[in-house]
């Protein structure tokens, strides 16, 4: 797979036009919603006079469709916003056009990124990039997916319980989760806003980390955004590391743990101390996370009512009928199913024994992480418990799905940085990922271990 300095240097428009002739002969994965091309082209010949220039000048990307971007309809794979031209760019795309990057598409995602598998796209599910009768993961389905598929060598995304990593590991891709805050939220489609963040797929974690540094700091448009820390590390000293007993026990998958194992042993031969630790608010935090989630989801998408953007039912009588049909008609199941719970959570009378227990209990499971990252630099674990899935497999049983994401809600809960770096294939060839989580800002420390034994 291609890195980012096989493009740097080239012609632009080349390397814009190779880009483009990729996604089209990948079509059948419906990883794309939508083509850039114009607006690539005229970035390209920009590039290409000497007009714009930086560390990505002439390389292509892609962004998860929910993020607001020039060029094309910014949908969020919802018929809620399937004719939405957004008026302005999420200061991430601006951050990475500033340095010359040149972004080419917009990648199908679950509908207002709600599921784990690109199946809830109001356009159509993404299929896997090593085997076409599987599911690419989710929401970051298609990011992930043009990114191993070799059309660009990096791809944004967002992450709000594992909508990075969990696609990155069934793909066989490297996938960044920062520390909440790393990168700004400005011009993104919000779906939990204590949780989401913006990271980034590449092919090896060198490019990763130059992609995160490129997009982290403060924008005063977000005020969650946390001062610049970000620096890529060159290298890495030798750190103690922690396994998570929780997520190595016989629910997850047999080649899973073995692939993981293996790469455990890669970190062993470097001279890493690595030894079994244990956290066991673990078994709760996917019920925290449906709990909070839906109840920040129900807030957030309260602004869709057919009244100022987005999706208007036709032939209305009373205002009541164009709030209930246009978000009847906009909105898919995930989105209603989530609308739903997030609502009663926080009605009077259950918000005090759902809501404010839920936040109860991430503050335990917070206060656990901080005390083994008092005695460990790093914990590892998998990603997921399986690799990917058949399409369609878990689509009338969402608990079922939502279990798929049982080892990544944990750190997003806590803030934490997390990544998915490539592990190794099952016997089927499809690819598991290992997952590296830090303390909150460790993000490049994560990332210089990744690249430190990669190919290794």
């Amino acid at each position: 797979m291609s890195k980012i300095s096989d493009f740097v240097g080239n012609s632009a428009r080349t390397n814009v036009e190779t880009a483009l002739e990729k996604a089209r002969a990948a079509s059948e994965y419906h990883a794309l919603l939508s083509l850039t091309e114009e607006r690539a082209l005229e970035r390209a010949d920009a590039v290409d006079r000497g007009e714009i220039t930086g560390r990505l000048a002439g390389v292509p990307f892609v962004v998860k469709d929910n993020f607001l971007a020039l060029g094309a309809p910014s949908t969020a794979a919802s018929k809620m916003l399937a004719n939405f031209d957004a008026p302005l760019q999420a200061t991430a795309v601006e951050k990475l056009e500033a340095e010359g990057a040149i972004c080419i598409g917009k990648a199908n995602l679950d509908a207002f990124a709600h599921g784990g598998s690109t199946e809830n796209s109001a356009f159509g599910p993404t299929k896997n990039a090593h085997d076409q009768e599987r599911v690419a993961g989710g929401s970051s389905g298609g990011s992930a997916v043009v990114t191993a598929l070799d059309v660009v060598p990096f791809a944004l995304g967002t992450d709000t319980g594992g909508s990075i990593r969990q696609p990155a590991s069934f793909n066989g891709v490297v996938g960044v989760k920062p520390t909440y805050g790393t990168v700004s939220r400005y011009g993104v489609v919000a779906m939990a806003s204590s949780t989401d963040t913006i990271g980034c797929f590449a092919t090896n974690a060198e490019d990763a980390a130059l992609v995160m540094d490129i997009m982290a700091g403060r924008d005063v448009r977000d005020m969650t955004t946390l001062p610049d820390f970000f620096t890529p590390k060159g290298s890495v000293a030798l750190q103690k590391i922690g396994v998570i007993r929780e997520y190595m026990s016989d629910d997850v998958d047999q080649e899973v743990r073995d692939q993981v194992a293996e790469y455990i042993e890669t970190l062993k031969a470097v001279g890493h101390t690595v030894e079994e630790v244990s956290l066991p608010s673990i078994r709760y935090a996917l019920a925290m996370y449906y709990i909070i989630v839906p109840a920040e989801v129900s807030s957030n998408l309260a602004r869709y009512d057919g009244i100022r953007y987005g999706h208007r039912a036709e032939g209305i009588q009373t205002l009541a009928e164009l709030y209930g049909r246009s978000r009847d008609e906009g909105f898919v199941t995930e989105n209603k199913r989530r609308i739903m719970i997030g609502s009663y959570v926080l009605s009077s009378g259950y918000f005090d024994a759902y809501y404010q227990q839920a936040q109860k209990a991430r503050t335990i499971l917070i206060n656990e992480y901080n005390t083994l990252f008092d005695q460990y630099d790093v914990l590892i674990g998998p990603v997921a418990p399986t690799p990917a899935f058949k399409l369609g497999e878990n689509v009338a049983d969402p608990v079922k799905m939502y279990l798929a994401d049982i080892m990544t809600v944990p750190p997003s809960l806590a803030g934490l940085p997390a990544i998915s770096v490539p592990a190794g294939r099952t016997q089927a060839g499809l690819p598991v990922g290992v997952q590296l989580i830090g303390r909150q800002q460790s993000d490049a420390l994560l990332l210089a271990l990744a690249a430190s034994v990669e190919g290794k």
